[in-house]
């Protein structure tokens, strides 16, 4: 029994139990500090105050029916497409929806197009907030009903949009269902049993503010290198930064600023995908390196669980063959020298199986009821297996930080589906209230 705790404990990891406890005491405070309908909500910016920037490379497939949704939601005005160095009809699309459109050529990469947007229309000097959107990411019909009180707080510096997958169109092959429901779990595990506890008010070490659909105080841009040389994607650089320099504080709540956004369906987009975010982060974990702080000592835990987890998760796969081996040998009776039975031994053929599966199903439950999607409990039977190929895709993207050359931002887009504006999900009200939405 004890090396089933031992297993599971490090598979789970003390990060997650931290988090999804401080998670819940944050859901209790907002039940007992509800405001009455005679509270004065304090000044939050309106839609008029945002600046929307989509850098976009070759997105004809989407950039329509993610401009057609936006207008909905904030004038046309306030839109800044900018294409960098795309060879489709990416710039006709995008001016014929009567938003603002800079054309680059040649590219920079995504980090390089955003600053350059921002300079050339002077956008953090005419707009108060800035949402960073994709191409291929569709918000909320509240995305910012429910995100923007969370700045009514002046210490809040960035809100960190809440990711979920689109569910059209969908893929006609189960393999692409598999791997789209697998990642709405994933985006569902960290975002409330991580994200949520790391955003608390007095704690504020949220790891990563996501570029798909996140938004930013104007007047901290300037001090954040965007641009920063050699990293694979930018995201995890502005996160970092925001804390290094201490501009201020990272705000989420899983029931506000929701955004869709479209995920791989084949899996070797869905590989190259999870090998550039894991790149992405260890390139910028090694440019920023540890220093004392509240922020890289939750980071340093999660780094080392996270390390420790993946090598069991890949070690597993090898153990269990063998430990099925010697179980097979030993049920035919073909083990005259007790070699097999040290095996079963050493490596419990149930004690592996369970070790993974049960922590790994208890995901899928949650999953499964947070989206009130039944078919992750059945679908949850394989998503094991795509653990391990995520573990394997995190030790190789470590290795290629500390051995590669050097990265550049440039774009390397999974092959895009035409988006239908209604795939959105319905609006869902914030639960707690604006307060408790950034405590």
């Amino acid at each position: 029994m004890l090396p089933f705790v031992i297993l599971v404990v490090f598979l789970v990891g003390v990060s997650t139990i931290l988090w999804s406890s401080i998670g819940l005491i944050r859901v209790i405070a907002s039940w007992t500090n509800r405001p009455s309908d005679r509270d004065v909500l304090p000044r939050h910016p309106a839609t008029h105050d945002v600046a929307v920037i989509i850098a976009a490379h070759n997105e004809e497939m989407v950039i329509s029916g993610t401009l057609r949704s936006l207008e909905k939601l904030i004038p046309a005005t306030n839109i800044f497409v900018v294409s960098d160095g795309s060879a489709d009809r990416t710039v006709q699309i995008a001016r014929a929806e009567g938003v603002n459109v800079l054309d680059l050529h040649p590219n920079r990469g995504k980090a390089g197009a955003i600053v350059e947007v921002l300079d050339y229309y002077d956008i953090p000097s005419r707009y108060e907030v800035v949402l960073l959107l994709d191409a291929d990411t569709q918000l909320n019909p509240d995305y910012f009903e429910t995100g923007l009180p969370m700045f009514s707080d002046d210490d809040v510096v960035a809100v960190a949009g809440r990711a979920s997958t689109l569910p059209k169109p969908k893929p006609t092959a189960l393999a692409g269902r598999l791997l789209i429901a697998y990642r709405n779990r994933v985006y569902i595990a960290m975002q409330y049993l991580f994200k949520f506890g790391q955003a608390a008010k007095y704690v504020n070490v949220v790891a990563i503010v996501p570029g798909f659909a996140s938004m930013y105080r104007s007047r901290i841009l300037s001090s954040i290198d965007i641009d920063a040389p050699d990293l694979k994607i930018e995201d995890y650089n502005m996160t970092f930064e925001v804390h290094a320099k201490k501009l201020g504080r990272i705000a989420f709540h899983p029931h506000a600023a929701i955004a869709l956004t479209q995920d791989p369906d084949r899996f070797d987009d869905y590989v190259a995908q999870v090998e550039r975010w894991n790149l992405g982060f260890w390139q910028t974990v090694i440019r920023h390196r540890f220093r004392f702080s509240k922020f890289w000592l939750a980071l340093s835990l999660f780094i080392v669980e996270l390390l420790i987890s993946s090598a069991l998760l890949i070690l597993l796969v090898p153990a269990l063959a063998v430990s099925l081996m010697a179980t097979v040998i030993v049920g035919l009776g073909l083990d005259d020298s007790g070699t097999a039975l040290i095996v079963m031994d050493l490596l419990p053929p149930m004690l592996l199986i369970l070790g993974i599966f049960i922590p790994d199903y208890a995901l899928s439950i949650l999953g499964a009821i947070i989206a009130r999607k039944p078919q992750y409990l059945l679908m949850g039977f394989v998503f094991p297996a795509l653990r391990v190929v995520d573990a394997f895709l995190c030790v190789r993207g470590l290795i290629g930080a500390l051995m590669l050359p050097a990265s550049h931002g440039a774009w390397k887009s999974p092959p895009r589906r035409g988006l239908e504006i209604e795939a959105m999900e319905q609006p869902r009200a914030l639960e707690s209230s604006v307060s408790a939405g950034s405590r």
